[in-house]
């Protein structure tokens, strides 16, 4: 079984609440979403969309730097918006930062975010492995996933 590893780099802003930064299993790495927090001081930053946007994705990119990766590694993004309004300008942004073989990407609005952020994004992906007998081999990503797909075998078994 693949181990995991704890991510938390050094100069990433500190979590806000009981999680890890990243985790990392093989060669797949599962960041945590990110907000707009300055790791100089803690706080959220003030700005506009495109501001926050920018701290948002330079914070990402203290993940990926800590694991030697960049953002052309990255297979799936969700950004998630409290103005769907915004998505023009923060889509200007992103676009800086994801120059070339593009992730999958979702992006939503939602009607608020931790610390009253405007933006959020997540980087992420999502696997299971099952053998034709139906047992899970291998599974990563949003621990939701991750449940459903292992109470989902014995029922997946008992129709093969």
């Amino acid at each position: 079984m693949l181990q995991k590893k704890i991510i938390q780099p050094a100069k990433s802003p500190a979590a806000v609440g009981p999680y890890n930064h990243a985790v990392r299993v093989g060669d797949l790495l599962f960041c945590a979403g990110q907000i707009p927090i300055d790791p100089a001081n803690g706080n959220l930053v003030s700005g506009d969309i495109k501001v926050q946007t920018q701290r948002v994705l330079e914070n990402v990119k203290t993940i990926l730097d800590d694991q030697k990766l960049t953002f052309a590694n990255v297979v799936k993004s969700t950004v998630f918006l409290t103005n769907l309004g915004d998505f023009v300008a923060m889509n200007e942004v992103y676009a800086k930062y994801f120059t070339t073989d593009f992730p999958a990407r979702s992006t939503i609005q939602v009607s608020a975010l931790p610390r009253g952020a405007a933006v959020e994004s997540i980087h992420y992906g999502s696997i299971a492995v099952v053998d034709r007998q139906g047992r899970l081999l291998s599974a990563a990503g949003d621990p939701a996933f991750v449940t459903m797909t292992r109470s989902a075998l014995k029922p997946f078994q008992a129709r093969t």
